[in-house]
């Protein structure tokens, strides 16, 4: 178990007491003082004026308020009970839970959905960290396990909830933009509804106050107190859940304010349970009517910069890079070796054997497909009308999964890691974040100035995940943790954008969901021209390949040059990553799964498991665009949304085992 790291003595408890109001009300008084004048003659527009400031800046205002101080408790109470300093609604998937059941309820009952949303969410978000629980029981609730748990829960909600909004177009940018966090108000309703709950929740956790500082102990120690543990955890669980959840079916998800308020609270002097539950409530209320301030000051006009969710979201990647020294593991995934369980006598036959695998799914997914009247075998002119639309997102499929595969194996080959993948470490969600900016300063780019932006979005959120990895010797858990932290950033920023509901944002969740629908030929050729490019220098690489995952001392003592060919072979990956992603999407998880199967299936040498690796990445999606084409016919599912959802329960069964084995 992790426990939480005390902060330094002093006085700096009281000063926040003094300094955080006061910044409150200096960011409230200028927000007055520059919020745009309303047109008209002076009656009516003081008339309308006094309309705005009483009925949507001040309850706007204290709804900021209260939901961060519901979100601070939430968060404490998470921390407290997992002795985990990283948990809170984001990190555990509570968010995601509750945004995917709200989601489908307003996808398909919108008009019932208001009674009945805070239930809704509730459900959705103690369903989700039901979940990821139950995959982190077996480790003791280790807080690098609950973490990547969270990220597997919330990276599948995520691929489901988008998979609604495309389904249902009506509602689509509507529920997005609820979804990340919109502070708006045009009554009080919102702070009539959020108030009581904030006093229900304290008085309840003042009730178990003694509970969660027995809590603190060991799980021994606190038994020989007398405390019934799994009783005592699950009443403080649903109550942190609740509050969490309350918050969001209100105004959307907030995010990770449940992470910042009681490590700022612990870095400004709280360190008892009784002071953490004070301070951290006071803390998250401030951050976030700062933040609503900010977003309203920054913004042109009469608009938001940015939903108040999507700004404060911004803080969780930062967050969780500052607070990984603060996360002991005692029994974290560990590096493993990269060989093969067990080796192929005769590797190239059974790469040839494999080649003429997939070549036989490629031409069966040409021709086979379901239509009004049953399943046919496309033939002839049948075959001829068809092949336009089947061929190009065939290959798109095959292409991006090839180079994902790639480079899913590099990454497990640099870093000696298991688990690491282009969407785990978050490479993709850098490749996102880069076409965003290109989206934000362009308008509307060629795809070759999206396809810059994404490489360049890659291979920085490589950069950072090595430069911070290598700090801690590339340690396993840092690595992994490193990852969801610039993954939380990178998709924070493409979130903003997301959110402000405009063509931008369709283009942006269109990339999300991966979808090949509109597959042409530069898409194919594009796929095609850069896995061969891409992939060909790397059987040169093969001594690089095999030294690397001994680590960097046996690396250098053997003459390798360990910063130039990382340097290398990250620009390799994310060029490799961005293009594929640009194609699918950042969810698929081919990535993790292809050099897993090469090394299942007994190839041991690095070509070998390369060129495994990447014929079985092509079969992989390929598979997945298929299907999503078949499996609710005639309507499609997105291949990128389809492929997570395949792979997200493959890296649940990963993680869940006692020890990951390649």
């Amino acid at each position: 178990m992790a426990s939480l790291a005390q902060p330094a003595r002093g006085h700096s408890l009281p000063l926040a007491a003094i300094v955080l109001p006061a910044l409150c009300v200096a960011a409230f008084v200028f927000l007055i003082a520059t919020r745009p004048q309303v047109p008209g003659d002076a009656a009516q527009a003081a008339a309308l004026d006094s309309v705005l400031l009483w009925n949507s800046i001040l309850p706007r205002s204290v709804l900021a308020l209260v939901a961060g101080a519901a979100l601070g408790l939430s968060g404490t109470l998470l921390q407290r009970v997992l002795r985990n300093p990283i948990a809170d609604a984001s990190t555990l998937g509570i968010a995601s839970g509750a945004e995917l059941a709200m989601t489908a309820a307003l996808s398909f009952s919108p008009l019932l959905i208001g009674p009945s949303r805070e239930i809704v969410a509730f459900g959705g978000g103690l369903g989700a960290v039901a979940i990821v629980l139950a995959l982190s029981w077996r480790r003791g609730l280790d807080p690098v396990t609950v973490a990547l748990s969270g990220m597997i829960v919330s990276m599948i909600a995520a691929a489901l909830s988008v998979t609604l909004i495309l389904a249902r177009g009506e509602y689509a940018m509507s529920i997005y933009i609820w979804g990340a966090g919109s502070l708006s108000q045009q009554d009080w309703d919102g702070v009539i509804t959020l108030a009581p709950r904030l006093v229900l929740g304290f008085v309840s956790a003042l009730i178990l106050i003694r509970p969660l500082r027995i809590l603190t102990l060991d799980d021994s120690s606190a038994r020989s107190l007398g405390l019934a543990l799994h009783m005592a955890r699950f009443a403080v669980l649903a109550l942190a859940v609740w509050l969490a959840a309350s918050v969001t079916s209100e105004v959307g998800v907030i995010g990770f304010l449940g992470l910042a308020a009681p490590a700022i609270a612990r870095l400004l002097g709280a360190r008892s349970t009784g002071s953490l539950m004070i301070a951290a409530p006071l803390t998250g209320a401030a951050l976030l009517f700062l933040t609503d301030c900010l977003t309203q000051i920054l913004g042109p006009g009469f608009t938001d910069l940015a939903p108040t969710g999507a700004a404060t979201a911004l803080l969780g990647g930062p967050l969780l890079l500052f607070l990984l020294p603060r996360v002991h593991s005692v029994s974290a995934v560990a590096a493993q070796s990269t060989q093969a369980l067990k080796r192929l006598s005769k590797p190239i036959a059974a790469l040839a054997v494999l080649s003429a695998a997939i070549q036989l799914l490629f031409a069966l997914f040409l021709t086979l497909g379901p239509s009004d009247d049953g399943w046919h075998m496309a033939t002839g002119v049948l075959f001829t009308d068809l092949l336009p639309f089947r061929l190009p997102r065939t290959l798109v499929a095959a292409g991006a999964g090839g180079m994902l595969a790639a480079a899913g194996f590099i990454m497990q080959r640099v870093t000696g890691n298991p688990i690491a993948s282009p969407e785990v470490l978050g490479i993709s969600s850098g490749a996102g974040a880069g076409l965003t900016v290109a989206l934000f300063l362009f308008g509307f780019p060629s795809p070759v100035i999206m396809l810059l932006a994404m490489a360049l979005g890659a291979l920085a959120a490589f950069g950072a995940m090595i430069a911070i990895s290598a700090r801690a010797q590339f340690s396993p858990e840092r690595m992994l943790l490193a990852g969801v932290g610039i993954g939380a950033f990178a998709m924070a920023i493409v979130t903003m954008v997301l959110a402000q509901g405009d063509m931008r944002g369709y283009i942006l969740l269109t990339w999300l969901s991966g979808s090949t629908n509109r597959a042409g030929a530069f898409e194919a050729w594009t796929a095609m021209i850069s896995l061969i490019v891409l992939v060909t220098p790397l059987p040169f690489l093969g001594r690089w390949l095999t030294m690397l995952p001994l680590g960097g001392n046996s690396s250098r003592s053997l003459g390798l040059r360990v910063g130039a060919s990382r340097l290398v072979l990250a620009v390799l990956a994310a060029l490799m990553t961005a293009i594929a992603s640009f194609l699918v999407g950042p969810l698929s998880l081919t990535g993790l799964i292809a050099p897993h199967l090469a090394r299942l299936a007994g190839f041991d040498r690095p070509a070998h498991q390369l060129a495994a690796s990447v014929l079985s990445g092509a079969g992989v999606l390929m598979t997945a665009d298929w299907l999503s084409r078949v499996v609710i016919y005639p309507y499609q599912v997105p291949v990128g949304l389809f492929a997570a959802l395949i792979g997200g329960p493959y890296l649940i069964w990963l993680l869940s085992r006692k020890d990951i084995k390649q």
